[in-house]
């Protein structure tokens, strides 16, 4: 089955120069602005302590994206064999792949980075002192683990829906759009209200998660339209 046509240029391109700019223009300043709305000094940030915040909307919620994933899973197992899901078995298969690589590469970056959390800072009660993404760390004997939002991530990886349903049932994919990033927003938010993270660590963690679920699609999913198809053979010289 052939794919509606998406301009991949585009769609790449905004995020990719959206990076950059946070990279060439620091962030900082309205990131310590934004916490400062959630910080009361002496009591620290008004959602540190929040059930409601960290039970449900991180715990609980963080769970309920898990299970997507295990369903995604069986799903993709399921498909491989003589079942109704096999005619999706390519599109569970992505699904599985990009919600994996989405979620898993905030470790290694947390570890990488080094970026420390607002409650950790001494501008919010904390005892570490803040640096900028590419700068070097203050020597400290806790690294920081903040940069991007793992939380974040649980929300914004389930923009791999998106693509999953936009060839086949193009209303839902919408639907599916809107939830990711409502739910990916709503996480961040929550986090923020905590101390856990700046706007910015959010930010980025949804330009990395587009990215990772875009390009995943553009290898797995995408079967480019016909006309398409052969613009891009003939722009490789194919026709010989």
């Amino acid at each position: 089955m052939r794919s509606r046509y998406f301009n991949f240029p585009l769609a790449l391109g905004v995020p990719l120069l959206m990076m950059a700019l946070l990279l060439a223009i620091d962030p900082s300043p309205l990131d310590f602005a934004i916490e400062h709305l959630f910080y009361q000094p002496g009591e620290g940030f008004i959602g540190r302590h929040s059930f409601w915040l960290e039970d449900i909307l991180h715990d609980r919620a963080k769970q309920a994206v898990i299970v997507v994933g295990v369903l995604a899973i069986a799903g993709f197992l399921l498909s491989l064999l003589p079942t109704r899901l096999r005619p999706w078995r390519r599109a569970l298969g992505y699904l599985v792949l990009a919600l994996g690589l989405s979620t898993s590469v905030v470790t290694p970056l947390k570890t990488l980075t080094g970026m420390h959390c607002p409650w950790s800072l001494s501008e919010f009660g904390g005892q570490e002192h803040f640096t900028p993404l590419l700068a070097e760390r203050a020597p400290t004997a806790n690294p920081g683990r903040c940069w991007p939002g793992g939380h974040a991530s649980a929300g914004f990886s389930l923009i791999a829906l998106f693509f999953v349903l936009r060839d086949r049932r193009p209303r839902a994919a919408r639907v599916a759009l809107m939830v990711a990033l409502g739910l990916g927003s709503l996480f961040s938010l929550g986090r923020m209200l905590q101390g856990a993270h700046f706007l910015s660590h959010n930010l980025w963690t949804l330009l990395i998660d587009w990215v990772i679920c875009l390009v995943t699609y553009r290898l797995v999913l995408y079967r480019a339209p016909a006309v398409q198809a052969q613009q891009e053979q003939l722009a490789w010289g194919g026709q010989g």
